[in-house]
């Protein structure tokens, strides 16, 4: 079964991620590659020659809608950045078991297709989530680990929750532009959006059939893993609260040497915030 609620709703996401591509800042190739769960398209970004720098993006959204946070990386880095599988985009709708060993396995297909060992990797939201399940099923393979607002380590209250869920399903089902601003206001930290952002979160929420549970790891499947991790969160992120997040991450992952607080901030950054955090991995990547 597809992810998609039509085809035109595909086409919908499609279009919106190829004008995110657009607005990335940054020139992109464009690359199929074979996995085990399906085909993946990847973006490419920065010198061909540079050290690789692998990104995945949040969940019912876009690669391009976050790739374009660490623009910046690709002065140095080469930014291997596919679509998750089974989310909106260009790769093989296939949808794995978040706790299971798809991901991970999923992200060691990718190395292998793109002849790395290993290497560093930053995964964004949901992406972070995917980055545990990789150190859960193949921590060799990761080199250190930047977890932006990531999935992984539980979620927020239900109260918290329901400020963007209850907008988010009235807005799927009726379309009013003032049940997108409620969703908007809650997870979008900006008070007035990049229209990339915009577009993507109202395609999505009308025309994807939403992926609910998030990929993560517990304490004993982490035990082998002891790559560097920095780690960035939300003052006021919905999703996955710093009150949360830090503990869980501190008790699980040996190698968490940086921890950062992005204060005022919600789940999508500010452009101010995501160059903080972009200026503090490229520091964290070089020590």
């Amino acid at each position: 079964m597809g992810i998609y609620r039509s085809s035109t709703g595909r086409d919908v996401l499609r279009a919106a991620y190829a004008r995110a591509v657009e607005r990335l800042g940054v020139d992109v190739e464009e690359r199929y590659v074979e996995t085990r769960h399906g085909e993946t398209h990847v973006l490419l970004a920065g010198p061909q020659d540079g050290p690789p720098l692998v990104v995945f993006h949040g969940g019912n959204a876009t690669n391009p809608m976050t790739l374009g946070w660490y623009a910046g990386l690709a002065d140095e880095y080469r930014l291997i950045a596919p679509d998750t599988i089974g989310q909106p985009g260009h790769s093989a709708e296939t949808r794995v078991d978040p706790d299971g060993d798809g991901y991970g396995e999923w992200v060691v297909d990718l190395l292998d297709a793109f002849t790395l060992e290993s290497a560093p990797m930053v995964g964004t939201s949901y992406g972070g989530g995917i980055v545990l399940r990789t150190a859960a099923v193949a921590p060799d393979r990761i080199d250190s680990a930047a977890l932006v607002v990531p999935a992984g380590f539980g979620t927020g209250s239900v109260v918290s929750l329901l400020r963007v869920g209850l907008p988010a399903i009235l807005y799927r089902y009726l379309g009013s532009e003032w049940f997108l601003e409620r969703v908007l206001s809650a997870l979008v930290t900006a008070s007035d959006p990049d229209p990339v952002v915009r577009e993507t979160v109202a395609a999505s929420l009308r025309h994807v059939d939403l992926e609910r549970e998030f990929p993560g790891a517990t304490e004993a499947e982490l035990d082998g893993f002891d790559a560097p991790v920095a780690l960035f969160v939300a003052e006021h992120d919905p999703f996955f609260p710093p009150e949360m997040t830090v503990p869980r991450a501190r008790s699980r992952l040996s190698g968490l040497s940086t921890t950062k607080i992005l204060e005022g901030e919600k789940h999508v950054l500010s452009p101010a915030a995501q160059r903080e955090v972009t200026t503090t991995i490229a520091g964290f990547l070089d020590a």
